[in-house]
C-alpha cells in the first residue's frame, strides 16, 4: 500500500498531524500508524494515581480544539476524553490504523519513496508500506520501560517495588508504608494522591527539584469562557499562558537568584516550622531542569497533615523491610515506587537507512526543531522542554503541511535540509540538565549555532520561522 504522508505515532502530535494533514492538504493521501491499540500516547500509557499534566491545557491542548474543563490542569482521564473528543469532532480516527509497529524504514533515492516494515503488535506478522514523506510523532521515549537504575541489595527487599511506568492498577496501597525513590514531576504527582490512603508515603530525593504552587483552576480563562465565545476564549487563555511561560523562563535566566529566592520563599511560606532548607534548596538554577508544577499546593498540604515525608539522603542499600541510607537512618517500606525516569528512545527505535545505508542521528543537525540534515522528507515533532509540549508540535505540524504543499504546487518530490558542516559549528540540541536527557546525550540529534539550525526554545521566535516564514530556505534542497 502506498500513501503520499505517513505519520508515526498516534498521541497529541499525531492527533494534531492528522487534523493539520486533513485541513491543509486535503488532495494528499496519509495514515497514522500506532503501535499500541489505541490513541493517546503517553495518556493512556501511565495509569499511575494521580497522574496529571504538568502545564495548563490551554496550551497543552490544541489551539484548534478549546478546552472546557474548569480546571486548567489536567488528570490523565480528562485528557484521554479531550484527546477522544478531537479524533471525533474532526473525524480523524478513519486515518489510524492501531497495532501496526514501524521496525525500519528505508529512503530508496531511485523510487523517491519511504519504504517502512510494518510489525503487527499481536501477531508479529510483518508488510510492507510505502510512502513519498515520512513525519514522526512518536514521542522521545521507550514505552516498554522506564530508566531504573541498579540499588545495591536490591533483591533483600520483601515488599513489592513498582516503577511508574509499569503501574499495576491492582496494586493496594492502603494503609501501607510507601518510599518514592526519586523528585521529579511523577514523585511529586504520586505523593498527595497516595497520602490520602497509605499509612505514610516518603519521597526520597538525592538533591531537590525546583517546585511552584499554581491554581488548579485559571481564573482569567474560566472568565473568559463564561462571556466570551468559546474559540476566542480559548485563544485568549492560549496567549495569555504563553507571555506568562515566556515571562516566566525569562525572568528566571536572566534573574536565576531572585527566580530561586522567590520559589523557595514560597514553600517555606507554605511550610512554615516544616520546612528544612536542605530538602528544598536545588543545586542548580531554575529552569536548568523543567519547573515542577504543584496544582493548588496539594503535596505541601499533604506534607503538612503529617502522612508525608520529604528525605533528602542518599541509598546505602535495600534491606528486606526498606531502605537503608548513608546517613544511617533507615525508610521502612512495604512498597517501593522508583520514580527514576525514562529512557530516551529517538523515532520508536525503528531502524532508519537511506539506500540502505544506517543513519546515525547524532550526527544530523535539526533544520528548525522539524526536519534533520541529509535525510529526504524526513520530519519529526517534539516539545519544548520550557513550556508545553503541543506549543512546538503544533507549528511543526504547520510547517510540515507547507513543505509538503510546496512539493505539490512546483511539481518536485523531494525535499532534503543540507547542513553547511565546513562554515557552521555544531551544539547541543538540548541546554538543558534533566537527567533523562544528560543520559542520552550521545543519541540526540545536534543543533547549529545559528540561523534555521538553531533549535529556540521560544514559541514567539518559532512562531515566525514556523508559521510565518515561507519554505524555500537555501538550506533546503528540493528535487
Amino acid at each position: 500500500m502506498d500513501f503520499d504522508v505517513v505519520v508515526v505515532g498516534a498521541g497529541l502530535s499525531g492527533i494534531g498531524a492528522a487534523y493539520h494533514l486533513q485541513k491543509s492538504c486535503p488532495d494528499r493521501t496519509f495514515t497514522v500508524l500506532e503501535g499500541r491499540d489505541s490513541i493517546g500516547g503517553t495518556w493512556d500509557l501511565f495509569k499511575y494515581p494521580g497522574i496529571r499534566s504538568d502545564s495548563d491545557m490551554y496550551t497543552f491542548g490544541f489551539p484548534f480544539h478549546p478546552w472546557k474543563d474548569p480546571k486548567a490542569i489536567a488528570d490523565g482521564p480528562a485528557i484521554m476524553e479531550y484527546l477522544n473528543d478531537t479524533v471525533e469532532t474532526f473525524g480523524l480516527g478513519k486515518y489510524m490504523q492501531f497495532g501496526k509497529r514501524v521496525t525500519a524504514a528505508n529512503w530508496s533515492s531511485d523510487e523517491k519513496k519511504w519504504m517502512l516494515t510494518i510489525t503487527d503488535s499481536k501477531t508479529g506478522e510483518t508488510q510492507t508500506l510505502t510512502c513519498n514523506f515520512l513525519y514522526m510523532c512518536s514521542g522521545y521515549y521507550k514505552y516498554e520501560n522506564g530508566y531504573k537504575p541498579d540499588f545495591p541489595n536490591e533483591q533483600a527487599f520483601e515488599g513489592i517495588t513498582i516503577h511508574p511506568q509499569k503501574w499495576d492498577e491492582s496494586l493496594d496501597y492502603a494503609d501501607k508504608k510507601i518510599v518514592i525513590i526519586g523528585s521529579g514531576a511523577t514523585a511529586v504527582t504520586l505523593l498527595p494522591i497516595l497520602a490520602e490512603t497509605a499509612e505514610s508515603v516518603t519521597m526520597l530525593q538525592r538533591s531537590p527539584t525546583y517546585m511552584s504552587s499554581v491554581p488548579s483552576e485559571d481564573v482569567v480563562a474560566n472568565f473568559f469562557k463564561k462571556y466570551l465565545p468559546k474559540q476566542l476564549a480559548h485563544t485568549l487563555s492560549r496567549w495569555k499562558n504563553i507571555f506568562f511561560q515566556l515571562g516566566v523562563y525569562n525572568f528566571s535566566r536572566k534573574w536565576p537568584d531572585k527566580m530561586k529566592n522567590f520559589l523557595i520563599g514560597q514553600i517555606q511560606k507554605t511550610l512554615k516550622d516544616q520546612y528544612d532548607p536542605k530538602d528544598w534548596t536545588p543545586k542548580y538554577n531554575p529552569w536548568d531542569q523543567r519547573l515542577c508544577a504543584v496544582p493548588s499546593a496539594d503535596l505541601f498540604k499533604a506534607i503538612k497533615k503529617g502522612k508525608a515525608h520529604v528525605v533528602t539522603d542518599t541509598i546505602k542499600q535495600f534491606v528486606k523491610d526498606g531502605i537503608e541510607l548513608n546517613s544511617g537512618n533507615k525508610l521502612e517500606a512495604d512498597i517501593i515506587i522508583t520514580a527514576t525516569g525514562l529512557q530516551v528512545q529517538l523515532f520508536g527505535g525503528m531502524r532508519v537507512t537511506v539506500d540502505g545505508n544506517p543513519l546515525d542521528f547524532s550526527k544530523s543537525p535539526a533544520f528548525k526543531g522539524v526536519m534533520m540534515s541529509d535525510i529526504p522528507n524526513f520530519a519529526f515533532s517534539v516539545g519544548y522542554t520550557n513550556a508545553s509540549w503541543t506549543l512546538k508540535s503544533d507549528l511543526n505540524c504547520i510547517y510540515v503541511t507547507k513543505v509538503l504543499n510546496y512539493l505539490k504546487s512546483n511539481n518536485l518530490q523531494v525535499c532534503t535540509p543540507k547542513f553547511d558542516h565546513e562554515n557552521m559549528e555544531k551544539a547541543d540540541l538540548l541546554d538543558f540538565d534533566a537527567g533523562y536527557i544528560m543520559r542520552a546525550k550521545h543519541l540526540l540529534p545536534q543543533q547549529g549555532t545559528s540561523g534555521p539550525w538553531k533549535v529556540h526554545q521560544n514559541y514567539i521566535k518559532d512562531l515566525f520561522a514556523l508559521k510565518y516564514s515561507g519554505v524555500k530556505d537555501k538550506e533546503l534542497e528540493y528535487a
